[in-house]
């Protein structure tokens, strides 16, 4: 146990999807969104949002330790209203083919390290 915690220490970018997801919702993105065919709905407000109308400002990619086929990304996304939130999706074989469509429609999508 003792040697995990120091190799963690030492390799601070390894990092888990909860604990990005709740440093996003720390940080204010407290919104939960879902693609449908129309963009993204926010499923706190109801409120639909076209590709134009959202910007990706950070996302993050995890591959699962034990399955190269549990992959997941976590897109963390502002609304032109403000609201505030993130999606959660498999990635690669198994993403939604809807998150794929509305990733490719939004047009500014930021990496930030």
């Amino acid at each position: 146990m003792k040697l995990e915690h120091s190799i963690s220490n030492k390799i601070p970018y390894l990092k888990s999807l909860t604990h990005s997801l709740n440093r996003s919702i720390e940080r204010g993105y407290t919104e939960n969104f879902k693609a449908t065919e129309r963009g993204l709905v926010s499923l706190e407000s109801s409120i639909h949002y076209r590709p134009s109308d959202v910007e990706v400002v950070n996302f993050f990619r995890f591959e699962g330790v034990s399955d190269p086929a549990d992959n997941s990304i976590l897109y963390v996304i502002r609304a032109v209203d403000g609201a505030k939130g993130t999606l959660v999706d498999a990635y690669g074989v198994y993403s939604d083919p809807l998150v794929e469509k509305a990733m490719h429609e939004i047009e500014s999508i930021h990496k930030n390290r």
